[in-house]
């Protein structure tokens, strides 16, 4: 199978590499399409473009297993976007699935809701794929200088357990793959060498995710920001709180899609027809 593989931190980082590897050693070909600079955040967004009439794309060689080499796309656009291009064949025969990390920190709780990462396999959904995204629980010090992330960005630091991460979705794609389509999932792993890893667990989304944003500082013309670890209490079973434990955590995503609410509708149509023949409003400025 032809898997997109992509990411938010960008084309040079290592997590991307290990992913796209693992996608090789699961036995299906990666297209390697990732951002060219830092997207963290993007959620599944489409631009900003500077050009909205194209978008930059240039080949580079990145680093394969055992040493060789493969191609991928560097791409000026949020990954959502480049799921997109794929669909439309912007990068050669279009992908059947996403896979989207190893992101640089966790992607758990409500706060996926705004994860490029995440917003690449949510894109995926629209074009009939399954998708995967794949995060290491790096820790926050580490998330912050993510940008840039590569050989040589962490100098003096410990390179983060990618291996640990890749060797879980490759165990998790062969399932996905023969799933429905459609079929969307989170996967959290700990930063740690896999024989310390507990485990592999079920779990829903937590109220909060793993690191929250602060201000730091402001003046008349901006504010300062800082990503912090989130200590706030989590309920036991959810993703924040077993990932905290020492668990990898998968958790199915689901679609957007209308919801099923009820709503007073013929109480609002009556309203709005009755402003509307007294040529009225019903409310607002």
């Amino acid at each position: 199978m032809r898997i997109l593989v992509t990411n938010d931190d960008g084309i040079t980082s290592s997590g991307l590499h290990s992913l796209a590897a693992a996608v090789v050693a699961a036995g299906h070909q990666p297209l390697v399409a990732a951002p060219s600079w830092d997207w963290s955040g993007a959620s599944a967004c489409l631009g900003p473009l500077d050009d909205p009439d194209r978008v930059p794309v240039d080949r580079v060689d990145l680093p394969g297993p055992d040493g060789s080499t493969t191609t991928g796309y560097s791409v000026g656009a949020p990954p959502a976007l480049i799921s997109m291009l794929a669909d439309l064949g912007g990068f050669g025969e279009p992908p059947e699935m996403v896979v989207a990390g190893i992101n640089r920190g966790p992607n758990t709780g409500r706060s996926t809701l705004f994860s490029g990462t995440i917003g690449a396999v949510l894109a995926g959904e629209r074009f009939g794929w399954s998708g995967l995204a794949v995060s290491l629980d790096v820790a926050v010090s580490d998330v912050a200088m993510s940008v840039g992330d590569g050989p040589g960005a962490r100098a003096g630091r410990p390179e983060p357990h990618w291996e640990t991460a890749a060797d879980l979705a490759r165990t998790v794609l062969p399932w996905l793959v023969v799933a429905p389509a459609r079929t969307m999932l989170n996967l959290n792993v700990p930063d740690a060498p896999r024989v310390d890893v507990l485990g592999l667990r079920w779990a829903g989304l937590a109220p909060v995710g793993g690191v929250r944003t602060v201000i730091t500082g402001r003046d008349d013309h901006g504010l300062d920001l800082d990503l912090v670890p989130n200590d706030r209490p989590v309920p036991e079973g959810t993703d924040s709180a077993l990932l905290r434990a020492g668990w990898a955590t998968v958790t199915p995503l689901v679609p957007a899609s209308a919801a099923d609410v009820q709503l007073p509708m013929e109480e609002w149509s009556a309203s709005w027809l009755d402003g509307r023949a007294e040529g009225g409003s019903t409310g607002g400025p």
